[in-house]
């Protein structure tokens, strides 16, 4: 099972699911304490900004990070939840667990999978930079794009409320 939550949720969602491995999904100069629960090498951080196109001295989602996200969740065994959060919970995390459960099930439909992505979160609003380029990478052709681009923007939040899905 993958557990979405914001940063201001972290502490308590680690503490209640008591996951094997984190992502943290940030911006630069966000101020992050990784739970001492979880082992330093289970504990992925990228610094990127939750954009979609170039903005001057900002960090936009890359294929590289694409990657090393999709490789560090290839090393959990899923025997305990992973936990993915950014700031608010609601763009670059969703995005990351929509695929990373594509990545997962590459069975399952891009379309199915973004509806209960939808219905578990109102809120979730995955980036499209991350899914574009995920897409790409698990060759889904397009599929992904479109099944986000069919479920739309969620609804307007400050942060989302934690959910978990399962693969």
């Amino acid at each position: 099972m993958i557990v979405v939550c914001s940063l201001s949720k972290l502490e308590t969602t680690v503490e209640e699911v008591r996951p094997d491995r984190i992502i943290s999904l940030l911006s630069e100069g966000t101020t992050l304490v990784r739970p001492a629960s979880v082992e330093e090498a289970n504990h992925l951080h990228i610094t990127m900004h939750d954009i979609h196109e170039p903005r001057e001295g900002m960090t936009m989602p890359g294929e590289e990070h694409v990657r090393r996200i999709l490789d560090f969740a290839r090393g959990w065994d899923r025997r305990r939840p992973l936990v993915v959060h950014c700031y608010a919970g609601i763009s670059r995390s969703t995005a990351t667990a929509y695929m990373i459960a594509a990545a997962f099930a590459p069975g399952r439909s891009e379309s199915e999978l973004a509806r209960t992505l939808r219905k578990l979160s109102p809120s979730a609003t995955p980036n499209p930079r991350m899914i574009a380029l995920a897409d790409h990478i698990l060759r889904r052709e397009g599929r992904m794009v479109r099944a986000i681009a069919e479920i739309g923007r969620g609804a307007d939040a400050f942060e989302g409320t934690p959910f978990k899905l399962d693969i």
